[in-house]
């Protein structure tokens, strides 16, 4: 009976990776590509479980498949598909480790997290109910500390996103977004008015009433001028010398320091 896992015509594949062995010939690489895709498809189904894209799945197993062609040594006597079988799912194995985890985990324990979910997997199917943390220790050989570690990394596998509705039956339309605090502008206004309270007693009544009409009354210079009784150009330069004045009693303020810390 002819194995299931190799395509038909075994001698003429024999011969066709004894000659790209010895060529590297680029069309006998396609050729033989061709003929063993059907292994590699084989293996990506095992994974469709996985919320991994099929077609995405498809192309990691066909970069496996290219490299079981190009380290095979048909010299050795051993059959293709034994070599390209673990070839192609290592490939599908480091693509699940290093690529699909949402939050960066030490390769051990992605690892680890990975044995305990395949293991979780077939001891529900064997118990008919989801096995305890004991059971799941014994059957990865390590131990419980470890096997909570790896089900709290699990969840670290996929992020949610944050305009996901917060619950399955959440009909009034909030997502989880809706659910994150925000920076409130009036804590920091509170905590300006407070400095500035404290910098403008380092000016005398003049310079404050004139810093006043400019800025809070949204007079020109000339208005300015003509209310306090000096010159625009006197105006302008007691504007600079009050605001210099403001801006290093700022500087030396024990609450701009707090507000910065």
């Amino acid at each position: 009976m002819q194995r299931t896992d190799e395509p038909p015509g075994r001698a003429r594949d024999d011969e066709l990776l004894r000659r790209y062995a010895r060529t590297r010939d680029p069309l006998l690489r396609d050729q033989l590509f061709e003929r063993w895709m059907p292994l590699a498809r084989q293996l990506t189904r095992r994974y469709g479980r996985s919320n991994e894209p099929f077609e995405d799945l498809l192309q990691v197993a066909s970069i496996g498949l290219v490299k079981a062609l190009q380290g095979f040594d048909p010299e050795r006597g051993r059959a293709f598909s034994s070599y390209a079988v673990p070839t192609i799912m290592g490939e599908l194995k480091r693509h699940f480790r290093d690529r699909t985890w949402s939050v960066r985990m030490p390769r051990s324990l992605q690892e680890l997290a990975m044995r305990v979910d395949g293991a979780r997997d077939r001891l529900s199917s064997e118990l008919g109910r989801s096995p305890s943390v004991t059971e799941l220790a014994r059957a990865c050989d390590t131990t419980e500390e470890e096997v909570l570690e790896a089900l709290q990394a699990g969840d670290a596998y996929h992020a949610t996103s944050l305009d996901a509705f917060r619950s399955d039956d959440d009909e009034d339309g909030f997502s989880l977004s809706d659910a994150l605090g925000e920076d409130d502008e009036g804590f920091r206004l509170a905590e300006h008015r407070a400095l500035l309270t404290t910098v403008l007693t380092a000016l005398d009544d003049r310079d404050r009433e004139i810093l006043r009409l400019r800025f809070e009354e949204d007079l020109t210079q000339q208005e300015i001028a003509k209310l306090v009784g000096v010159s625009q150009m006197q105006v302008s330069r007691l504007l600079r010398r009050a605001l210099n004045v403001l801006r290093g009693a700022a500087e030396r303020s024990p609450e701009r320091t707090a507000a910065v810390a």
